[in-house]
């Protein structure tokens, strides 16, 4: 196990194990489709440990409902992003126990069998005033201190990610990036004059973290390639987090290139280079960006959906999405992309209803249909997407079947 506290976890048997992934064998044959979801689920709370509290009972209205949406959707390897992280994984064994394994309004239970939980760079402190506020804050609770972190969080963990999977996870050939330097990557768009040098040569790329996951479907494997990038927005004209943003995003676009391109990518366990070549992949997270709109570093999303090794040639869309750009107006009404393909409901003003999530699949691993939950008005199931206030995310369930 790497130092930097990496846990897979199997829930086989009784309570937390580590490294267990590898003594349950993958099924020799290969499924027909496997589906594949991301889902920012907002399950991020404003101190350490509330996450844990409000789910070691099965009554928190919020859980609720997000676990509903899983269950209605079933995807078979999922990442949530914003879940809140605890080195115990405490709170993702007990979003399983109390709320996945339980049937949400007639919905039928969903188990599953490995997790995957590890540190984000959220709510760490850098001990440097990154924000350039002339206040070095180190201790949560402090004004600045998430600004000042390594990751914006109030607290270490805050804004995390967790995965689920029906299929083993191969821990030993995990890789996570999160203490990778932003000044490392060639040609990083570093917001000019902002940092000092001590700065630069701490300063981490990944907001939360870039994990690399092989998933083992049947006797294949699947890198399940999980981030949840910088909001491009909450600066100044320096535009520091949309560089971010940008170069979080570009990270992901090297290491499927491999060979020469991510030659001066290194882990966490100092290992270097991309994804080896042929690889299947399949990248899936919480962007942040939108092909066409919103604040991001233009062509920052196309870095990956026009990557020639990604199939995105099947787009996930929703009915639900186009009919709230309708109803909402607002900035929805300038939009350039196509509304049903909106994946996120955001202030009406600005910046308007975007495409933020994906799932993109590897060439190779063939894209069968996808889905944005996203269920119109007049659907039942829009109780579980709603309006602001949302009963679960301002983000709504992305999945995508593929064959292997």
């Amino acid at each position: 196990m790497a130092s930097t506290g990496l846990r897979a976890l199997s829930v086989a048997g009784a309570g937390l194990a580590l490294a267990a992934v590898t003594a349950v064998p993958a099924r020799a044959d290969v499924p027909r489709t496997v589906r594949f979801a991301t889902f920012n689920a907002s399950l991020n709370r404003a101190a350490e440990g509330a996450l844990v509290a409000d789910l070691s009972t099965p009554g928190n209205a919020q859980a609720r409902v997000i676990a509903e949406t899983i269950q209605r959707t079933r995807p078979d390897v999922l990442l949530i992003n914003e879940f809140d992280h605890d080195a115990e994984g405490r709170a993702a064994r007990l979003f399983q126990d109390n709320y996945l394994s339980v049937g949400q309004n007639g919905a039928e239970p969903i188990r599953y069998r490995y997790r995957y939980v590890a540190p984000s760079n959220t709510g760490v402190p850098s001990g440097f005033d990154l924000n350039n506020d002339g206040v070095t804050a180190t201790r949560p609770g402090r004004p600045g201190y998430g600004d000042d972190s390594y990751g914006f969080g109030a607290f270490p963990g805050q804004y995390g990610m967790a995965v689920y999977s029906r299929y083993p996870i191969d821990e030993r050939r995990i890789r996570t990036f999160q203490t990778f330097r932003w000044k490392d990557m060639p040609g990083a768009l570093l917001p000019e004059g902002w940092f000092t040098p001590e700065e630069l040569a701490a300063v981490r790329l990944s907001s939360k973290s870039h994990w690399d996951l092989p998933v083992r479907v049947g006797h294949r494997t699947v890198h399940f390639l999980t981030s949840h990038p910088t909001p491009p927005t909450f600066d100044g004209p320096e535009d520091r987090n949309g560089r971010r943003n940008h170069d979080e995003i570009r990270f992901w676009a090297d290491y499927v290139t491999g060979g020469a391109q991510a030659r001066y990518i290194y882990d966490d366990r100092g290992r270097r280079g991309g994804l080896a070549r042929g690889a299947r992949f399949v990248i899936a997270g919480d962007q942040n960006a939108d092909p066409l709109d919103g604040d991001s570093v233009a062509g920052a999303a196309n870095l990956l959906l026009r990557h020639p090794r990604v199939d995105a040639s099947v787009i996930p869309a929703s009915a639900g999405a186009p009919e709230a750009a309708r109803l909402q107006g607002g900035a929805n009404t300038a939009h350039r992309a196509d509304p049903a393909h909106d994946t996120a409901d955001f202030a009406d003003g600005a910046p308007g209803n975007l495409r933020v999530d994906y799932v993109l699949p590897s060439r190779g691993l063939r894209p069968v249909r996808g889905e944005v939950f996203w269920p119109v008005a007049a659907d039942p199931l829009s109780r579980l997407t709603g309006v602001f206030p949302f009963p679960g995310s301002d983000h709504r369930l992305v999945w995508l079947d593929v064959r292997p």
